[in-house]
């Protein structure tokens, strides 16, 4: 069983930078993927971002050229940078890690992200 464990969240104005960080309790090379979800109130769960071992990375379109995932495999950790944040961004961004393509075995607790004036 993987534990993830998220951090970073935080308030920050439009404009601005934040980087998330996703904590895995054993080595994420384990995972075929790691990807940060974001959930804002009323909406649907959505996929933000995904990296691989090999280091492919996939992108939503609402955050491609704004956002950045990349991965520290010696200290067992995801990043999600965030710039140029909107209003929009502000939702639960979550951390999950899959075995396989097909599902997203294991899920971190969240962070909330805010993004106001």
């Amino acid at each position: 069983q993987v534990q993830l464990v998220e951090s970073g969240g935080g308030l920050v104005q439009p404009g601005g930078s934040l980087r998330l960080s996703c904590a895995a309790s054993e080595s994420i090379l384990s995972l075929h993927v790691v990807g940060w979800y974001r959930q804002a109130p009323g909406k649907e769960r959505e996929l933000v971002a995904t990296t691989t071992p090999r280091g492919t990375t996939t992108y939503a379109d609402s955050v491609k050229g704004r956002f950045t995932i990349s991965r520290d495999n010696a200290k067992n950790t995801v990043y999600l940078q965030m710039n140029s944040l909107k209003p929009e961004d502000t939702a639960v961004y979550y951390c999950a890690g899959g075995l396989s393509t097909s599902e997203f075995n294991y899920w971190g607790q969240g962070t909330q992200v805010t993004v106001s004036s």
